[in-house]
C-alpha cells in the first residue's frame, strides 16, 4: 500500500491552533470536569462503539451509584451490568469491574499512570491505554477512533483505507506523530472533536475548520472519498422464538454463564434459533421444562452485529419437567413486578414492558 503522500506531518501549525479551538468550542461533557482517571476510564469505556448523548446519562447513572474506582470494585456484577442495561456491549462492563477489582488488589485501589500496568488490566486497548493516561496524566500516547481516524486520513491525504491492514498501522504513526510535547490529552480530544462537529463523514464543514490551511483533502478537494466509504456487512436475518414460561403472577428468567460469547450473566427469557413450531423443544433443551405452548405475546425485532432477529414470543405454560443447568447457569420463578430489578438486554426489556402490561 502506497504510504502518506503528504511528506511532512503538520505538526507545528496545527497543535497551537486546534488546542486554541477546542478551548473555545469544547463541548461541556460530565467527564471532562477534572482529570480524576477513574472518571475518564469509565466515559472511555462506555464511548467505545456508543455515541455521546447515548453515554451521558449512563455515565453519571454510574457515577451516582458508584462513584470511586473502590466503590466500584466492591460491587457485585449483577448492580453493574444492571446499570449497563441498554448501552450494549455488556462485556465491556464486566471487563470495567474486573480490571477495577485487579487495580484495587494490585494498586491500593488507585489508578495507575504506569502504561505497562494500564495495559495489563482486562478490557484495556491501545486505544483505552492512550486515552485514559493522555488525560489524566498528560502522557504523550495517541489515540485512534472513528472521528481522529477520519481527521488524520484527511489532514494527510492518505489514499488507503486506514481502518484495515497497513492503514491501521500508518494512521496510529500518524496520531503519534502530530501528538505535540504538552497538552497530548487535550489534543488527542481536540482531534476527535474536530471530527464529531466539524470534519464530518459528510458534507465536512471546512469554511469553521481551524487547519484546513494543512489538510491535504481540503487542498486537494477530495474530503469526500476520504478515507473512503466502509463496505457495507451482509446482514443474515434471523428467526427466533423465547418461550415465557408463567406459573400464576411469575416467570422463569434464566441467567446466561460467565462464558457465554453474548450477553454472559445477564437474564432472560429463554429463547433460541427455530419457529413457534419449535417452542416445546427449545424450552426442554434450554431449561428441561416439558411446556405447553400457548398464544404469542409480541414479535420483537432487534439487530446484533451483522444478524437482523426476529424474536417471537410465546406464552407457555410447565407441564412438567424441572429446570436443569446446562445452557443456562441458574433460573428463578421472578414476580412480574419484579422482573425490572434484573439486568437483562434491550430485547428483553421490550418483552417484560409487555408482560407488565398482561398481569
Amino acid at each position: 500500500m502506497t504510504r502518506d503522500p503528504s511528506p511532512a506531518p503538520p505538526v507545528p501549525p496545527v497543535a497551537p491552533r486546534l488546542l486554541e479551538w477546542f478551548d473555545a468550542h469544547r463541548r461541556d461533557l460530565p467527564w471532562r470536569a477534572d482529570r480524576d482517571p477513574y472518571r475518564i476510564w469509565v466515559s472511555e469505556v462506555m464511548l467505545q462503539q456508543t455515541t455521546v448523548a447515548a453515554v451521558v446519562p449512563y455515565f453519571s447513572r454510574f457515577l451516582a451509584a458508584f462513584p470511586t474506582l473502590p466503590a466500584l470494585a466492591a460491587a457485585d456484577e449483577q448492580a453493574v451490568l444492571k446499570l449497563w442495561e441498554g448501552l450494549g456491549y455488556y462485556r465491556r462492563a464486566r471487563h470495567l469491574h474486573a480490571a477495577a477489582k485487579r487495580v484495587v488488589a494490585e494498586h491500593g485501589g488507585v489508578f495507575p499512570d504506569d502504561p505497562a500496568a494500564v495495559a495489563d488490566l482486562p478490557g484495556v486497548g491501545r486505544y483505552i491505554l492512550g486515552a485514559v493516561l493522555s488525560q489524566a496524566f498528560d502522557r504523550r500516547l495517541p489515540i485512534v477512533e472513528a472521528n481522529s481516524l477520519r481527521v488524520l486520513a484527511r489532514w494527510f491525504g492518505f489514499p488507503g483505507d486506514p481502518r484495515t491492514g497497513d492503514g491501521k498501522k500508518w494512521v496510529w504513526e500518524a496520531a503519534a506523530s502530530v501528538l505535540p510535547a504538552k497538552r497530548a490529552g487535550d489534543f488527542n480530544q481536540a482531534v476527535m472533536e474536530l471530527g464529531a462537529l466539524v470534519c464530518t463523514p459528510a458534507n465536512p464543514k471546512c469554511g469553521e475548520c481551524p487547519v484546513r490551511a494543512e489538510c491535504a483533502a481540503f487542498r486537494d478537494g477530495t474530503q469526500a472519498v476520504i478515507p473512503p466509504p466502509a463496505k457495507a456487512k451482509a446482514i443474515t436475518e434471523v428467526r427466533e422464538v423465547a418461550v415465557v414460561l408463567r406459573d400464576g403472577g411469575k416467570v422463569l428468567l434464566c441467567r446466561r454463564p460467565a462464558t457465554a460469547s453474548r450477553w454472559a450473566g445477564m437474564w432472560e427469557v429463554p429463547h433460541a434459533e427455530g419457529e413457534p413450531a419449535d417452542a416445546r423443544r427449545i424450552a426442554a433443551e434450554l431449561t428441561g421444562f416439558d411446556v405447553c405452548p400457548g398464544d404469542e405475546i409480541l414479535t420483537v425485532r432487534h439487530s446484533v452485529t451483522r444478524f437482523a432477529i426476529t424474536m417471537v414470543c410465546l406464552e407457555s405454560a410447565p407441564v412438567g419437567g424441572a429446570f436443569r443447568p446446562g445452557f443456562y447457569a441458574a433460573a428463578e420463578w421472578v414476580p412480574v413486578p419484579d422482573l425490572d430489578r434484573f439486568p437483562v438486554s434491550a430485547p428483553q426489556r421490550k418483552l417484560m414492558r409487555e408482560l407488565a402490561k398482561i398481569v
